[in-house]
């Protein structure tokens, strides 16, 4: 089969190694303009350039598939599978239309819960028990397609946003891989229609929603923290300042102190009263540090880190 392959993410790699590889031919790859990117703000590529070239395979980076002669160029590859991999620009009918076999997409979660632009980490935030990848069919709604293949991964209290993203990218691969082979044999799997009463959306993560709310019962305080690595990584203050949050697990120490209090630092670990519960710190990062163990955390700052304190303030 001639693909075109559009996406621009880590996320959408192993999917684009896993055809570079295959017997199928990437004709193109579409990806977002370079952009600045890091402390430096320096113009960086995008993980999705980076590997095209590495392949010597044509990038093209449009502001907007909107274009006509963004849209002519397409069309004048003559492919017949577009696949699209949090791509991030919408795809009219005008491009829908242009591959013979129709665009395919590979999305992180379970449809039709969590269409949209962060459904890893909605899952956890939910608490979700799994998410999974879909192979579907695209057509102008937003992740509406019809479905081709589903393949589902259960999610763990311990698993963060960045784990669950590399297993279902990898798994994204290998399945997107299986259905264009199967369309390639004449044995197309059979679409299933989404539920639309079923559905949810994922919105789009904001650093707003970083900050830990300790009257919030632990397993929920869990959650944000493990849904936000690796960004926005969920925060709190202490001393003035803000303490990024890295990892923690579940404690299992009873309070009666007023939520965000600093209960012990046993084991190595800083144990935060919440509303229910507790939990315990492993990984945090000082504002202007970097990232560190709870217990080196512990050992620099002896003096600010007495059981007692409220983080919060």
């Amino acid at each position: 089969m001639r693909l075109v392959f559009a996406g621009t993410p880590e996320f959408a790699v192993p999917t684009l190694e896993r055809l570079l590889h295959s017997d199928h031919e990437v004709i193109a790859v579409y990806t977002q303009p370079d952009r600045p990117a890091g402390r430096g703000r320096k113009v960086t590529a995008s993980p999705i350039k980076i590997l095209a070239e590495k392949f010597h395979t044509p990038v093209l980076q449009p502001q907007t598939l909107r274009n006509e002669s963004v849209i002519a160029g397409l069309r004048s590859l003559e492919p017949d599978i577009m696949v699209v991999v949090a791509y991030g620009l919408i795809l009219p009918q005008s491009v829908l239309s242009i591959p013979a076999t129709g665009c395919l997409n590979v999305h992180a979660s379970l449809l039709p819960r969590w269409r949209g632009a962060a459904p890893i980490q909605r899952a956890i935030l939910a608490g979700d028990q799994q998410s999974g990848v879909t192979i579907m069919q695209m057509d102008a709604g937003l992740d509406t397609g019809d479905m081709l293949k589903q393949s589902a991964v259960p999610i763990t209290t311990e698993m963060t946003a960045q784990e669950l993203h590399d297993e279902l990218a990898t798994i994204g691969a290998e399945d997107l891989l299986q259905v264009i082979d199967q369309i390639a044999n004449g044995t197309p799997p059979n679409p299933c229609k989404q539920d639309e009463g079923s559905a949810t959306y994922a919105a789009k993560l904001s650093k707003k929603e970083a900050d830990i709310d300790w009257n919030q019962a632990n397993l929920s305080v869990l959650r944000k923290i493990k849904a936000f690595n690796p960004w926005p990584v969920a925060q709190t203050i202490l001393h003035g300042r803000l303490l990024r949050i890295w990892d923690a697990e579940l404690a299992h120490q009873a309070h009666t102190s007023e939520p965000g209090t600093l209960l012990s630092t046993s084991g190595g670990k800083m144990i935060i009263a919440c509303g229910e519960g507790s939990i315990a710190l492993s990984e945090v990062q000082a504002e202007g540090k970097k990232r560190m163990t709870s217990l080196a955390y512990l050992n620099a700052r002896k003096e600010d880190t007495r059981p007692g304190l409220v983080f919060g303030r």
